[in-house]
């Protein structure tokens, strides 16, 4: 029998990504209401990873990357080079490619932010028999869209209905992330650390509904911890794009207040009817792009949290 590799600590690394591994597994796309209420037949898809390995020997710690709308970009590259400098793998998780999807962001109809859960949870599942990945170590990240799942991937009810046996996540890292549907058992989240990423001027994914969210978590007990960036906009981490308007995007976070009832049917508060993204609430238009400060200040503590976390 094999000798196990010993675990990698954090404090060994130097320089950047050293290895880079594709891995290609089966997922299934659901709609909303049918990931809410448990079904697990819908349409199979094979979707894939990027695993990236830093420098070093041994049993690496893991953090897996879900891009935001537009796909993985130069934000998710940025942290995945990031990741790998303190010793840390990164598995860059693409939900799009193998559903022939460009981009989410003029048609947010082409795949759920709950959907990209179960992707999630099926790479920890692949994640934690990799000889190389540390199967307790691993966390989660995402930015806008794949925050949004990341924030929701800590649900215990969700956990329980598609997460792997026996494995969770260490961590749950989710920067600009929605908060403004409330579902069913929402405040019940796991025990694990979450730390959430916010730029105060985001017009796309407006920070006051996580404010209130977080509060509420808090006075349950929960590790949760909301940092705010002064004039950030969202996608404030996208090291390629200055700050623009994208007069296209499609927009339910600014106005769109939403909950689950019973039978997986998300309603708009306001109207008391099952959503749409026909609704009035619905906009068009949003601002977007680099603030280098904020994400200077952001690696930094993703960093520490991470360190502290796995040292």
């Amino acid at each position: 029998m094999t000798a196990p590799l010993p675990t990698f600590r954090l404090a060994d690394a130097a320089g950047h990504t050293a290895r880079i591994e594709i891995h290609a597994f089966q997922s299934v796309t659901l709609n909303d209401q049918q990931f809410l209420t448990g079904v697990r037949d819908g349409k199979q898809v094979v979707i894939a990873g990027e695993l990236r390995f830093p420098v070093g020997a041994g049993c690496f710690p893991c953090v897996v990357l879900l891009h935001g709308s537009g796909g993985i970009g130069a934000n998710t590259h940025k942290w995945a080079e990031e990741l790998n400098s303190i010793g840390v793998a990164a598995f860059l998780l693409d939900s799009f490619t193998g559903r022939n999807i460009v981009q989410t962001i003029t048609d947010q109809s082409q795949l759920s932010s709950l959907a990209m859960i179960g992707d999630a949870y099926r790479a920890l599942a692949l994640l934690v028999n990799h000889e190389r990945i540390a199967p307790t170590k691993i966390a989660l990240m995402g930015f806008s869209k794949g925050g949004d799942a990341v924030l929701r991937a800590s649900l215990k009810r969700f956990l329980r209905m598609y997460g792997p046996r026996d494995a969770e996540f260490a961590a749950y890292i989710a920067f600009y992330a929605p908060c403004n549907t409330a579902y069913i058992n929402g405040d019940d989240v796991s025990d694990r650390p979450i730390r959430m990423f916010h730029g105060s001027a985001d017009d796309w994914v407006p920070v006051a509904a996580c404010r209130d969210y977080v509060k509420k978590l808090q006075l349950l007990g929960k590790d949760v911890q909301l940092t705010e960036y002064p004039d950030a906009n969202h996608e404030f981490d996208d090291v390629l794009n200055p700050v623009r308007q994208i007069p296209d995007a499609q927009v339910r976070s600014r106005h769109c207040f939403l909950e689950e009832r019973e039978g997986g049917i998300i309603v708009n508060r306001e109207t008391g009817q099952p959503f749409t993204l026909h609704d009035a609430c619905v906009r068009r238009g949003a601002t977007a792009g680099y603030d280098p400060h904020a994400t200077s200040q952001a690696i930094k503590a993703v960093k520490e949290f991470l360190t502290s976390l796995w040292n």
